[in-house]
């Protein structure tokens, strides 16, 4: 099996620790104004009536729509910690993509399934 290059495991584990070095930054100096936010996106993506491996994949999905990378790579991470399979996250690419066109398309066929292929410790080089 193939390994991604080190500069490719940097990327995405600086990307990770870089949100969530923010994340902290923002909590720690403005609490009150965060912390609402925060219980509320932890309690959206609780399981209920939709499983977590689901919301993290409507996530996705939408965070590919709205072009923001560190979503598409938290949540494509969030995704495979909670079973994503390849084809799943291929199939939340192409729904994106039905609804954004290329600019979604690209953004999922490149860095969504670079981030699963990373996450999931598979490669297709």
């Amino acid at each position: 099996m193939d390994t991604f290059p080190e500069e490719m495991d940097s990327f995405f584990e600086e990307s990770i620790i870089d949100y969530k070095e923010g994340t902290n930054r923002i909590r720690e100096r403005l609490p009150k104004m965060t912390q609402g936010y925060f219980d509320f996106t932890e309690a959206c993506f609780q399981e209920g009536a939709i499983k977590e491996k689901e919301k993290q994949l409507m996530a996705l999905a939408v965070s590919i729509y709205a072009q923001d990378e560190y979503c598409i790579m938290y949540h494509t991470k969030g995704a495979v910690e909670h079973g994503a399979s390849e084809e799943e996250v291929m199939e939340t690419v192409a729904v994106s993509a039905a609804l954004g066109g290329g600019a979604a398309f690209s953004q999922g066929v490149t860095l969504a399934l670079d981030t699963y292929d990373y996450y999931s410790g598979m490669t297709h080089h």
